[in-house]
């Protein structure tokens, strides 16, 4: 009866409508975009850094493309010891990469502050590393949802009951989920559910840690995300927005979030 109502709908709309009407939707000025998120793999040996800071700027509602910002000065200072890390652009366009080859590991319990400089006006946000707990282990469950022929995985990980965490999972394919430790016994187990799986697939889960404030962004941006437009982690809806301030001139806000994680990752095949 839906698909019928549907099909009918949309003959009404090819045949008895006529006029074109055209739709003036009013385009604001472009907003700075910044996407500065860095994990540490702190259960692997040698310990790694994986990550990259990306500067786009906002684009009209029906334009396909992102403008990328390449004129930035950028740069991530420890407020410990005043060292800073200067990042120049990489070969695609937008993105930054350290300078140096050697990428300074970021500690806990240490404030460090992003700094970006465009169009002569500071951006600045403040983070610290977030610590996370190792995967235990990841399964194939044998559950279905209503469709039938979804995928399940089973995620096993044991909280660090001696204090408050905050979950960040990535189940690959951009592809994510919020955990709270207040849901958490122990050693918790739990599904997730992939669709268009098949056999021989591979895949790695990761668990990061993060604060509360990132975890609640999360939340809201995974929500409003369409997996199919390349993740939360592209341009965020207009109405949100992260830890990024404009200390030049407060009203031209910018986008984005700046998150250090600890993590760890499982890679995974889907069976038969």
């Amino acid at each position: 009866m839906k698909k019928l109502i549907y099909i009918i709908f949309a003959f009404i709309i090819c045949t008895g409508c006529e006029d074109v009407i055209e739709v003036d939707i009013p385009n604001g000025e472009p907003r700075l975009v910044i996407d500065a998120f860095f994990e540490k793999y702190v259960f692997e040996d040698p310990v790694t850094v994986e990550g990259r800071i990306k500067l786009t700027l906002t684009s009209p509602f029906f334009s396909n493309s992102v403008p990328p910002v390449s004129d930035a000065t950028v740069f991530i200072t420890n407020l410990n010891d005043n060292t800073v890390l200067n990042f120049e652009e990489s070969s695609e366009a937008g993105v930054y990469i350290p300078t140096t080859t050697t990428f300074e590991l970021p500690e806990t319990n240490i404030d460090y502050e992003l700094t970006v400089i465009h169009n002569n006006e500071t951006y600045k946000a403040t983070t610290q590393l977030i610590p996370t707990v190792p995967i235990d282990d990841i399964k194939q469950g044998d559950r279905v949802l209503i469709d039938g022929d979804e995928t399940e995985i089973l995620i096993t990980f044991t909280d660090d009951s001696t204090r408050d965490d905050f979950y960040l999972l990535d189940f690959d394919f951009n592809l994510y989920g919020t955990i709270e430790d207040r849901f958490v016994e122990n050693d918790g187990t739990f599904s997730y559910f992939y669709e268009d799986m098949i056999a021989g697939q591979d895949l790695t889960v990761k668990l990061l840690g993060v604060d509360e404030q990132f975890f609640n962004y999360m939340n809201i941006i995974i929500e409003q995300s369409d997996p199919d437009s390349g993740g939360p982690f592209q341009v965020p809806p207009a109405s949100l927005r992260g830890n990024i301030i404009n200390t030049t001139n407060r009203d031209n806000f910018a986008f984005g979030y700046f998150n250090l994680s600890e993590a760890d990752r499982f890679p995974f095949t889907i069976e038969e």
